[in-house]
């Protein structure tokens, strides 16, 4: 739900609850404004640092004992302020509290106000796979409040933009629309109108398929190649501390792949392959990938959650914007060769 005034959203949304069933667990960059935000004495706060490294089992733990500590019954609430990675421990750890209570997520970042908050996708990382563990767990509601992004980085802007991007590809008529601006000085009132139809179109897609049993796979398009590739830089991390990979940069670099495939397998057009190109080389930069990644990346792709058999590559393509094709099975030499494209740029 898209809302002016975050505060009084959320103290109407609460007084379902008695005031002592009410916690929140909040990214502790935003101490001081997520605080003045919520501006109530009695709901205590947990503070986490929301990065993929912290996106744990330890994590999820920590979030139990917090609402053990506080006395939290079935009957309590949890209320998510974060980007992505808080709404998805928030989320595991609410539906996995006592066999699930409430939640409410309020994303802070432009890709989970787009993504990561809506759908009730929730999870943790483990096995060194992205999101390889979680459950379907909607919450009570999601509050987008736009104030937020005033002080993003533009990285993490930018970040949000390439899920954004994926919706215009998989959706008819978004991608048009999003080429008639500058990604750097869109104006906020733009902006909102683009956030909420690309919200939109994510809730009606999960509202027909709400367990990914087939429709919603056309939301994965970016995401087999993408997963890959930040999986590969949060070990990378892990072992050398270089600077992991964004989500949404992540999508945008797989999204180049898959559109290549797209137009070597099914006859998709080649303009969005290269329009995509374009704005991957203005806003996004080149990954920072060498050609001898390339087979741990599709070891990593055959390792991947949406695959329906061991070992089996599976993406989502599009025949052309607005038509995706879901189920589509890659050969690890067709994905060589994607990667091979997305490399040479």
């Amino acid at each position: 739900m898209m809302c002016e005034d975050i505060h009084s959203a959320l103290q109407t949304l609460a007084v379902k609850y008695a005031v002592d069933q009410v916690c929140v667990v909040m990214d502790e960059k935003l101490a001081d404004s997520g605080e003045s935000i919520i501006r109530h004495p009695e709901w205590p706060i947990l503070r986490l640092a929301a990065s993929e490294q912290n996106k744990s089992l330890e994590t999820v733990q920590q979030i139990w004992d917090f609402l053990f500590a506080h006395g939290i019954t079935r009957r309590g609430l949890l209320i998510c302020i974060g980007g992505g990675v808080i709404t998805d421990l928030g989320g595991f750890a609410a539906a996995t509290y006592k066999r699930g209570i409430d939640y409410v997520n309020v994303p802070t970042t432009l890709l989970a106000m787009i993504d990561a908050s809506t759908g009730g996708k929730t999870g943790i990382n483990y096995g060194g796979l992205k999101n390889s563990i979680g459950c379907f767990a909607p919450p009570v509601e999601t509050l987008i409040w736009t104030g937020w992004l005033q002080t993003l980085p533009a990285k993490e802007m930018l970040s949000g933009f390439g899920e954004m991007l994926k919706t215009g590809l998989i959706v008819e008529g978004l991608w048009s629309e999003l080429m008639r601006y500058d990604l750097d000085t869109m104006p906020l009132e733009s902006l909102q109108t683009l956030i909420a139809k690309s919200v939109a179109a994510k809730e009606q897609i999960v509202a027909a398929d709400p367990k990914e049993e087939g429709l919603r796979k056309v939301l994965n398009f970016g995401h087999t190649f993408g997963h890959a590739l930040e999986e590969k830089s949060m070990d990378a991390h892990a072992r050398s501390g270089v600077e992991s990979l964004d989500h949404g940069y992540a999508v945008v670099y797989g999204m180049i792949a898959e559109l290549y495939l797209s137009v070597t397998k099914v006859g998709c057009p080649k303009e969005p392959l290269q329009q995509l190109s374009q704005l991957m080389l203005h806003y996004y930069g080149k990954p920072n990938c060498k050609c001898s990644d390339r087979e741990a990346l599709i070891a990593l792709m055959q390792q991947d959650k949406k695959n329906e058999r061991t070992a089996q590559i599976n993406c989502t393509l599009i025949q052309h914007i607005g038509s995706p094709l879901i189920n589509q099975v890659i050969t690890p030499e067709e994905a060589n060769e994607a990667l091979e494209y997305l490399f040479s740029l």
